[in-house]
């Protein structure tokens, strides 16, 4: 979901009572927002909790984000997750790059996903 969307309801929650955590990775747009408590993972969109098929990274976020709403003491507060996509910081350099060296090897990665997601597809009568 829009990271904005996200924090403007957190806004209006907040607002009516009912406390809040916004786990992202947008920290601008969130933070212009202004969330009352944010749990800023530094990850690609799509995967604000963690790495996929990483439930122990998971897990570790979700509890980061519950200690934060019982934890802060001002509104405005950010935490940063203590994890990198992949265990590199500076995955943001190479994330998604096609480079001629490797896109070949991307197309046939993105053939095979269709593949495979066309031979999922219900069959209509």
């Amino acid at each position: 979901m829009c990271h904005q969307t996200v924090s403007l309801i957190a806004r209006h929650l907040e607002q009516n009572g009912i406390p809040t955590v916004v786990i992202g990775s947008a920290r601008d747009i969130v933070e212009y927002c202004g969330v009352p408590r944010f749990v800023f993972t530094d990850f690609p969109l799509g995967n604000p909790a963690g790495l996929p098929w990483q439930p122990d990274m998971q897990r570790a976020i979700v509890a980061q984000a519950l200690d934060l709403l019982e934890t802060a003491t001002a509104p405005r507060t950010t935490v940063v997750a203590p994890f990198a996509w992949n265990g590199d910081p500076g995955w943001r350099s190479v994330y998604n790059r096609v480079t001629p060296e490797n896109a070949d090897a991307l197309r046939a990665l993105g053939d095979e996903r269709r593949r495979k997601m066309l031979a999922r597809k219900p069959v209509k009568d």
